[in-house]
């Protein structure tokens, strides 16, 4: 299992994905996404898997406009704080 998670410092879901896989022990790479955005090809993958409706551009530019936190495992992405998913990944 590879977790990445694109959060905000001060966001509370992005808090929150943190300690759900540090209670599990899963090892995650914590990404903060103000401070170094998201490679356009991670986007490309996020925005196919979770169908993102707000324009692309936009977006990609300014990361901050992201819901947080965005979840990958893999191929696989979640947007939000959704334990529900994640249980299925351990």
């Amino acid at each position: 299992m590879n977790i990445q998670i694109y959060g905000a410092k001060k966001c509370f879901d992005t808090k929150k994905a943190e300690r759900y896989f540090k209670e599990r022990k899963i090892p995650f790479q914590s990404i903060d996404i103000h401070r170094f955005g998201m490679s356009k090809s991670v986007f490309e993958s996020a925005k196919r898997c979770i169908d993102e409706k707000k324009r692309e551009g936009t977006l990609f530019e300014n990361p901050a406009l992201f819901r947080t936190p965005i979840v990958r495992n893999g191929k696989e992405f979640t947007l939000g704080y959704c334990p529900d998913v994640w249980k299925n990944w351990e």
